[in-house]
């Protein structure tokens, strides 16, 4: 993984965690367990980076609904 992806997947992890008023580590624990990171945020950089951070946090935490990471 190159820098700036690993830089966004950081900045996805924080403000997703930040949304949800939860830890950056707990974040990144559901989203690892649902194998977010390797199988969404990693493959998708190109095109998720290009949308708002408004887009990117309503889409990652409906993402994690739907793979059952968030109750």
């Amino acid at each position: 993984m190159d820098f700036k992806i690993l830089n966004f997947t950081i900045f996805c992890i924080n403000n997703v965690a930040t949304y949800l008023n939860r830890s950056a580590k707990d974040i990144y624990h559901l989203m690892q367990d649902a194998d977010m990171i390797n199988g969404y945020i990693v493959p998708c950089y190109d095109v998720l980076h290009t949308f708002s951070k408004e887009y990117i946090v309503e889409d990652l935490v409906s993402f994690m609904q739907k793979k059952g990471a968030l109750k």
